[in-house]
């Protein structure tokens, strides 16, 4: 399985595709991503809970954080258009976030390496997601 690095900057992220779209499997997609200290992740905020395929796919999300070292922590955020969620935790080492919906980037703070294993699952097994217009104009 090929490690892919994705972003730029402090948004450099590492990721392996376990478990893609491309392979068959009944309804799981599974990924690691290796955060580097001080970068963010599913970033810029993104989402998929929506069914409007080709623009955005359906899939809720787990996420199993490990931390490098151990005694260290994650910041991950769940927020959805509306605000009605809006969460901000400290994912602590090998914490398990749900994402039921919504926009969820994460940050790994200086001095600590971020690891975790994503799985998403729903009706269709297709990956599209949107950002959050609001931090969408770093990509250009």
């Amino acid at each position: 399985m090929p490690l892919e690095t994705r972003g730029t900057g402090t948004n450099v992220r590492h990721v392996c595709n376990i478990l893609p779209e491309t392979e068959p499997a009944d309804s799981l997609l599974v990924v690691e991503v290796l955060t580097p200290a001080g970068n963010w992740s599913s970033y810029p905020p993104h989402k998929h809970d929506t069914d409007n395929l080709p623009e955005e796919s359906y899939l809720e999300e787990t996420y199993y954080h490990r931390i490098n070292p151990s005694q260290g922590y994650v910041l991950h955020r769940v927020y959805d258009d509306s605000r009605e969620l809006d969460e901000t935790m400290a994912a602590e080492d090998r914490t398990v976030v749900l994402v039921p919906r919504g926009y969820h980037p994460v940050g790994a703070p200086h001095g600590y390496e971020s690891y975790y294993l994503n799985v998403m699952a729903g009706p269709k097994r297709i990956w599209k997601f949107k950002n959050d217009p609001a931090h969408e104009w770093m990509l250009s």
